[in-house]
């Protein structure tokens, strides 16, 4: 082929990869675009974090939109069934008592043989949990029958009989068989399955919620069920433990046909009733400060987030241009005018701008002054100059040095808003200082290397030969000085493992947090990984993939959709499913973590390793690596066929329009509520620990712990990705967000820092201060990359010695009693093996008879 013959080609292809390179930028110019405008136009989120959402909603996400049409099915077997037993006559015309004889007409007829007239009992006995809706006019009645029938439901040993049934669905290796054979599981393939767990979820989020006007023996039965559900009355264990087989049986592809989503949110919705909520989390930790004889708490943690306010979001790259390009004509207007004046040429060399990067506040331009910073005192914002002038960083201080003449200062900047119309802010910071007793220790250790030349290990008392400021800096960390419950129960630990004889056996309390800790430890590390299997299915950055698990079981319907519409409906519903398992994760592992560590720190500290060698840490940060505007502001859900709206008024005709309106709200609640638990985990777990944050903060991330040859590392950056989540203007996310930048702005070095103190200054007036900490320096990093394993071995190492002291009794005989007489220890029977008696004569000539005993070396023995 000749030269010319090549080069129509190469042109081509130079001309294609041209254009296909310009729509490219002009795409990335848009998206870009798209979020400096979503950025500036992001309203403050009306946001009231809390346990739950209200009650309304959490019914309705019980359910998937394609499970619609089976409301009519449970209310036709009801009223099928009811007929013949109310002669005519309304549920809610019924006395007390003739509704009890009924419920037990239906109890009996569950333990029938045949499935399909159990399953026709369990959806009548749905429709009593549901509200019998078709006797309502109202959601407000709906709600209150469903109340009263689901107590008289657990008074009459329904859900006693529902968890009979079950344990044998879980246990029917038929379904599961059939179910691992189908190339597609769809909604049917779960029915009776969904139908009992939706009548079990009902009744314990209904019990659950405690209202003003509840009846005395309605609050007992709360109490009763809730002691139920937390005690080992289920084959020994708590009825928490059955969901979580489940779910790691599900997550193991034996049984693909489970509902998970109602799995998990019956499983969340279990320990939050058994366990407590975030209040009672409160409560139950000013008690253990009272019982361990510490100071009370400085401050209500949660008072405190819900008055806080909300930052401005950060600048966007189109907002920092645009920024850089005003600045840039702004030196040039001024510069052109100063040579005017002068004759000759412009002593000012061309200098290329630094590029400033994100910032908190980029409502500071002249032309909107009037905006007020939240994160700057009144006293100080009325001396504030013109960020044009003054706030260029490093790029107006090199103008200066280049100048040799004196400039004028420039004009003063507009007047503020008058004081009446000003907006008052809290003065001060909102969390009370804290110093740990080991930052006392690690001062006065620095102070007398320095001063004196040697130390006194422990002692924080003695102060001779220190100077008086030093004293005076002593009394101040003591006075702010803070002992968590979790530093007693370690320094607890520690004595006990020392002393084993003369402390004697602990006395541990049987918490429902300690029941649940003790029936999950065996198989903790299976529960961890099959929860985080099924968060990374559900998270919106996943790439699908042919061999992971299919959340999507009981929410695919029978036959595929066939119109557009139908089709729409059915994404609509895909993406509602897979936010309410993200939900019911986060929500989960966050209840989990705190209670754990409330009761014990070391337990919390078990599933935390579990969690982080499960690659949760990696897997928070991929969630949080979106648009997260978007996802929060999401408005997947149809309100018209939300449960109860849907049960009670008629069904209108749905259109294209109406399944894209979605509803009023700026945000989605569930979205919101899951990023802010994502974040409070994330926190949990590299809190004080330096090489996790590593790890976060520097991409390096040692998979197992055991690995001594060759590391697998894993590259991760993640202070980009939590600076975007800043742009979600909601105070409660936003701390959290600063207090994981917080943590690592030591590690991401001084040009960082010096690029974005706006976000050091949002940090400095948000999260809680420790006296002594060098976060906004941070010159001497505390941990090194090559520190991850020893530090996780060491904490392995405690936590391991912690659960053979107090849950492994075998594990302690170094301390047990001996027999040494010589006629009971050969009299006890040992049980063998079966096949022994075929051995054990080759045994013998191998291990004894052919093997020499060297008397004098036995004789020698200790």
């Amino acid at each position: 082929m000749q030269v010319e013959d090549m080069e129509v080609p190469l042109l081509n292809n130079l001309n294609d990869n041209g254009d296909r390179l310009r729509s490219k930028g002009k795409d990335v110019f848009k998206e870009q675009q798209k979020e400096s405008e979503s950025s500036l136009e992001s309203p403050n989120l009306e946001f009231e974090y809390g346990d739950t959402d209200t009650l309304t909603a959490e019914l309705s996400e019980l359910y998937s939109y394609t499970e619609e049409p089976e409301f009519a099915l449970n209310r036709d077997y009801f009223e099928e069934d009811f007929r013949s037993h109310a002669r005519g006559r309304r549920w809610i015309d019924l006395s007390a008592g003739e509704r009890r004889t009924y419920v037990m007409r239906l109890l009996d007829a569950l333990e029938v043989t045949d499935r399909d007239k159990r399953l026709k009992v369990a959806r009548a006995i749905l429709y009593l949990a549901q509200g019998v809706f078709d006797e309502c006019d109202t959601e407000a009645d709906l709600l209150r029958w469903s109340r009263h029938n689901v107590f008289l439901l657990y008074d009459m040993g329904i859900f006693t009989a529902l968890l009979e049934l079950l344990s044998m669905e879980i246990d029917n290796n038929q379904a599961c068989n059939s179910a691992v054979r189908k190339p597609a599981i769809s909604l049917a393939d779960s029915t009776e399955l969904r139908v009992l767990l939706s009548i079990m979820y009902l009744m314990v989020e209904t019990i659950r919620v405690q209202t003003e006007d509840d009846a005395p023996q309605w609050r007992a039965a709360r109490e009763a069920f809730k002691n139920e559900l937390g005690a080992p009355l289920y084959n020994g264990e708590p009825f928490s433990l059955l969901l979580f087989s489940m779910v790691t049986k599900f997550c193991s592809m034996s049984a693909p046909h489970f509902p998970m989503k109602k799995v998990l949110l019956l499983l969340w919705k279990t320990l939050l009733f058994t366990l407590g909520g975030f209040e009672e989390l409160q409560e139950m930790k000013v008690q253990g400060r009272e019982h361990l004889k510490l100071p009370p708490l400085p401050e209500d943690s949660i008072k405190v987030v819900r008055a806080m306010r909300a930052a401005s979001p950060p600048a966007s790259a189109m907002e920092l241009i645009e920024q850089q390009q005003q600045q840039k004509r702004g030196r040039r207007s001024r510069r052109s005018a100063f040579v005017d004046s002068l004759e000759g040429d412009s002593p000012f060399p061309k200098k290329q701008p630094l590029v400033k990067q994100d910032s908190l506040d980029t409502y500071n331009e002249r032309d909107t002054y009037n905006e007020r910073d939240p994160f700057k005192n009144d006293d100080v914002r009325d001396d504030e100059e013109d960020p044009d002038d003054g706030d260029s960083g490093m790029e107006g201080e090199v103008d200066l040095l280049d100048r040799d003449v004196i400039i004028q200062p420039p004009p003063p900047p507009p007047p503020l808003r008058p004081p009446t119309e000003r907006v008052n802010f809290p003065k001060g910071l909102p969390w009370a200082p804290k110093v740990r007793e080991k930052d006392i220790e690690h001062f006065l250790e620095t102070s007398r290397n320095k001063f004196i030349g040697f130390t006194l290990g422990n002692d924080t008392e003695t102060l001779v030969g220190l100077p008086r400021p030093i004293h005076e800096s002593v009394k101040t960390l003591k006075q702010h000085k803070y002992v968590s419950i979790a530093e007693v129960q370690m320094k607890r630990e520690e004595e006990l493992q020392q002393c084993p004889l003369s402390l004697g056996e602990e006395e541990v309390e049987e918490t429902p947090a300690e029941v649940l800790y003790l029936g999950m430890l065996p198989n903790l590390s299976q529960y961890v990984i099959a929860l985080l299997k099924l968060l990374l299915a559900a998270a919106p950055t996943s790439k699908a993939k042919t061999d992971s698990i299919n959340i999507l079981a009981d929410v695919l319907p029978e036959e595929m959709p066939i119109t557009v519409l139908q089709s729409m409906k059915l994404g609509i519903d895909v993406n509602r499913h897979k936010e309410i398992i993200v939900k019911a994760i986060s929500a989960l592992l966050l209840l989990l973590l705190k209670h754990l560590k409330l009761n014990h720190v070391y337990q919390f500290e078990i599933v935390s390793q579990h969690l982080v060698f499960a690659n949760c840490i990696p897997l928070i940060l991929k969630f949080f690596n979106q648009n997260i505007m978007s996802y929060i502001s999401a408005k997947n859900s149809i309100c018209v066929l939300d449960f109860p709206h849907c049960a009670v008024h008629e069904m209108p005709e749905l259109t294209a329009e109406s399944l894209e309106a979605g509803d009023n709200n700026h945000f989605c609640w569930r979205n919101l509520f899951s990023c802010i638990n994502l974040l409070r985990i994330l926190n949990k777990l590299t809190k004080w620990k330096h090489s996790r944050t590593m790890v976060r903060c520097d991409a390096i991330y040692l998979q197992d712990i055991a690995v001594t040859t060759r590391k697998m590392l894993v590259v991760f950056k993640s202070a980009p990705i939590l600076k975007r989540a800043l742009k979600v203007k909601q105070a409660m996310m936003q701390l959290y967000v600063l207090k994981l930048l917080k943590i690592q702005t030591k590690y991401l070095g001084r040009q960082w820092r010096k690029s974005n103190m706006k976000t050091m200054s949002a940090i400095y007036q948000k999260v809680r201060h420790r006296l002594n900490d060098d976060w906004a320096y941070g010159n001497d990093i505390d941990a090194r990359p090559w520190d991850f394993q020893a530090e996780e071995c060491a904490l392995r190492e405690s936590i391991e010695k912690f659960n053979g002291r107090r849950y492994d009794k075998n594990r302690n005989g170094d301390f047990a009693p001996v027999d040494n007489c010589l006629q009971s220890v050969l009299g006890q029977r040992v049980d063998l093996p079966d096949d022994f008696h075929y051995s054990y004569e080759m045994w013998l000539e191998r291990e004894v008879f052919s093997q020499p005993i060297e008397w004098e070396g036995l004789l020698q023995e200790p």
